[in-house]
């Protein structure tokens, strides 16, 4: 694919085939991602590429205790709520994603199952847990450096056919993720994503958020009309 076209088709993929995806293609996709702009050359990131049985344990231990109604226990800082135009761009998109799967507003079920499929990293083949060096926490650095190769690695693997979704729920419950992914105790959980190759029949998997103009998001300074 041509840069514009990953960067233009990419969306968040919530569907996906039961198929395997080949160590050797996620090894690939890992290595481009890599090449992200990393502050000083720091490379906080590792990355828990997790299939299989492993995975079915973290799925059935997140929504066992998210249901059993224990509180969360995100290891990378969460901040506040989302507010004003972030909330209703945060709403918009949810919208987007219920009207496509035909859930209705009052239909507490069904959201209830949508939310519980985030816990279960939306039934992808493959999860891929994020985590930096626990050296480096409170590093103003360090998340941005893990969101830029974060970004590249969901690229690269549009760019191969696969899809693939940032995903929070996923390590709320982050005992889980670490005993059954063999998470280091120097690593910081940060994120999980979740990859695969898409179900392109599953309706949300059309949803294309939408993004507010470069004019609204940009200030120039120092150029002429």
């Amino acid at each position: 694919m041509k840069f514009d076209d990953v960067i233009l088709g990419r969306r968040s993929i919530r569907g996906y085939k039961p198929d395997p995806v080949p160590r050797a293609l996620i090894e690939e996709i890992l290595a481009l991602a890599m090449r992200a702009p990393s502050s000083m050359n720091t490379q906080p990131w590792n990355f828990y590429v997790i299939t299989g049985e492993p995975l079915n344990r973290i799925r059935a231990g997140n929504t066992e205790r998210m249901l059993a109604g224990v509180p969360q226990s995100r290891e990378f800082r969460i901040g506040q709520p989302f507010d004003g135009a972030h909330r209703e761009r945060q709403i918009g998109v949810a919208k987007q994603l219920f009207s496509a799967m035909g859930i209705a507003r009052d239909d507490k079920d069904k959201r209830q199952d949508w939310v519980l499929r985030g816990f279960r990293q939306f039934d992808a083949p493959v999860c891929i847990i994020v985590t930096y060096d626990r050296a480096l926490d409170g590093s103003d650095d360090t998340p941005f450096d893990c969101g830029a190769v974060t970004t590249a690695l969901v690229n690269a693997a549009w760019s191969r056919g696969l899809g693939a979704v940032i995903n929070s729920q996923g390590i709320m419950q982050s005992p889980v993720v670490r005993e059954h992914a063999g998470i280091a105790d120097d690593q910081v959980i940060m994120k999980s994503i979740a990859l695969g190759w898409p179900d392109h029949d599953f309706p949300a998997n059309a949803v294309v958020s939408e993004r507010k103009p470069v004019k609204e998001a940009t200030v120039f300074v120092g150029f002429e009309d």
